[in-house]
């Protein structure tokens, strides 16, 4: 469960810029990673000078004024979310193997379904 927050940003004549984040942005979120991605013509480098601090983070490029891409991500930590965490992949039951949520966008037919019940199926 991830949070993704992004932008552009141009760095001032020192070659700093301060990103800042919605005021609740820490209250939701931990975990925290940068990505940063200098925009234009000219080659240049840009880091993370501060991390998250009252809802912001800094950046620094060796030039001035470059346009930098940026973009951060939180694990979040509400209540909901850390009460129901998702577990990102599980092994299928032997019986639904071979079998589809949605087999008709594979082109499969309805009797594909992991939940299809064969209406002609005799119960003891």
């Amino acid at each position: 469960m991830m949070n993704v927050y992004n932008g552009n940003i141009t760095t001032d004549n020192a070659g700093n810029a301060t990103i800042s984040l919605p005021a609740y942005f820490e209250a939701l979120n931990k975990g925290f990673r940068y990505q940063l991605t200098v925009v234009g013509g000219e080659f240049g480098q840009a880091i993370v000078s501060s991390e998250v601090k009252n809802n912001q983070f800094g950046i620094k490029t060796d030039k001035p004024n470059l346009k930098v891409s940026w973009q951060i991500t939180g694990i979040r930590q509400d209540a909901y979310a850390n009460a129901n965490r998702v577990v990102p992949e599980t092994e299928k039951a032997k019986d639904e193997k071979g079998k589809y949520l949605n087999p008709e966008v594979f082109k499969q037919s309805k009797s594909a379904n992991i939940h299809y019940i064969n209406e002609n199926r005799v119960v003891d």
